[in-house]
């Protein structure tokens, strides 16, 4: 047998890259969830007989009233027939239709459960003094390396078996609920998270049309969507956008103030840069400034950035563009509790790009936590093949969207958030860019086998 460890972002990548390097006769061992993305242990030329001998014993142990186990197989055909079932894709309608039937989304929540804190352990007392004993001079069963070469024998043949098991229960659900199967199919294909994903087919597995179906996974997604509509250039006040590098930050801080400016004249508002850390950084919001007309101020502190608001008081819109730095960056820490102080009275929010992927995506919205963002604006729109990370990150953090930029241009490529029309691009995007799921990587990703993100 042949044995080999693979990492890839997600499942899909990982499936892909085994049958780059084994082929398709290969076989995955296991799947996990690792920092960064997805570990997939994957074989060939492994004991088939064994597998064998395993699968005839289980199945010789299922009663006979069961329902006959399908092979793997059979649910590609059930796809099949489901597709050709369902009618033709029309042309998306301009207006998304959000109403949910009645009940459909009772109770549904999307939100991420938060890590319970672990309780404190119980003191434990101390063990009592022990003679000491002489070392052993024979060798334990453990540290015999034909015993521990059987172990891992035993335990990969115990890991192919499951996978296998993995894949005929898949079978299984495809046959006794031919709908909730095909929802599961195109969710995935849209990008969404696979708990986003099996929480709307559990919803949807009763209903007999697909179409139907598929409309009201639609409607319920852009129901459960939080916005913010257009708050900032409707409120004004002290806005601190913040965010990782090369989201667009400085760029959209340049929108909202050449929006806000044409609607309440340039001596409305005023721009703030706190980036001291780029060389070069604050030279292209003084650009934007220069040619919007309007005055741009410098922060390198806390201190400084609480006087320069404070003179700023008489501005119905203040922009605060901060430094961009990673989530992991060590500095950022002292930026969010710099933000987050109540003297400065900020509305932050935060910034991320649409063609991120949704691991990185989550680890962002955690990262940002700390200033309590009241809303989000998601950039680069135009960039992206998939909207399916945005919009699982929004409906796990319950972040609510504010703007969507679709370009560079300043300040026509931004937009007030509208859920529907959020939804639409996501259809818009599968259909354009469409990776069909095949059997192998569903069941792995949707039976929790290969959780990812």
């Amino acid at each position: 047998m042949k044995i080999k460890r693979i990492f890839a972002q997600d499942m899909r990548q990982a499936i892909r890259k085994v049958r780059e390097e084994h082929g398709p006769q290969a076989a995955i061992l296991s799947s996990r969830k690792v920092d960064g993305g997805v570990e997939v242990i994957s074989a060939i030329d492994y004991d088939e007989r064994a597998v064998e001998e395993a699968l005839a014993r289980q199945e010789r142990q299922t009663p006979p009233s069961a329902p006959a186990t399908p092979s793997p197989r059979s649910f590609a055909e059930t796809l099949a027939r489901s597709a050709a079932q369902a009618p033709e894709s029309r042309p998306l309608r301009r207006k998304l239709d959000i109403r949910v039937d009645d009940d459909l989304d009772e109770g549904l929540s999307f939100a991420a459960a938060e890590p319970e804190s672990a309780p404190e352990p119980a003191p434990t007392p101390e063990p009592a003094a022990e003679r000491p004993r002489p070392a052993a001079t024979r060798i334990e069963w453990s540290q015999d390396p034909a015993m521990q070469a059987m172990r891992d024998e035993l335990k990969t043949l115990r890991s192919l078996f499951e996978s296998q098991m993995t894949l005929m229960e898949w079978g299984k659900q495809g046959q006794r609920q031919p709908v909730r199967a095909e929802m599961l199919k195109r969710l995935n294909e849209l990008g969404l998270g696979s708990d986003v994903c099996r929480k709307l087919a559990d919803r949807l597995g009763e209903y007999d049309d697909p179409a139907r179906a598929w409309t009201q996974a639609m409607a319920i997604i852009a129901k459960h969507l939080p916005v913010t509509g257009d708050d900032i250039l409707e409120q004004g006040g002290m806005v601190a956008v913040v965010g990782p590098t090369g989201v667009g930050k400085t760029t959209t801080v340049a929108k909202l103030a050449a929006r806000y400016a044409l609607r309440h004249g340039r001596n409305a508002v005023a721009l703030v840069s706190t980036d001291n850390f780029r060389i070069g950084a604050q030279d292209q919001l003084r650009n934007f400034a220069r040619i919007l007309g309007v005055p741009v101020h410098t922060a390198a502190n806390s201190q400084e950035l609480e006087r320069v608001l404070g003179e700023l008081k008489g501005k119905r819109l203040v922009l605060v563009d901060t430094a961009g730095m990673s989530q992991r960056d060590m500095r950022l820490n002292e930026q969010l509790q710099a933000l987050a102080d109540r003297k400065l009275a900020l509305r932050p929010y935060l910034v991320v790009s649409a063609n991120s992927q949704l691991a990185a995506l989550s680890e962002t919205v955690r990262a940002f936590r700390k200033v309590k963002p009241v809303g989000c604006i998601v950039t680069k729109l135009d960039e992206a093949t998939s909207l399916g990370g945005v919009v699982t990150a929004v409906l796990r953090y319950q972040l609510p969207l504010a703007y969507l930029g679709t370009g560079q241009r300043v300040p026509e490529d931004l937009q007030p958030a509208r859920s529907d029309r959020l939804i639409e691009q996501l259809q818009e995007l599968v259909q354009r860019y469409r990776e069909e799921s095949d059997e192998e990587t569903l069941a792995f990703t949707l039976s929790g086998a290969g959780h990812v993100g």
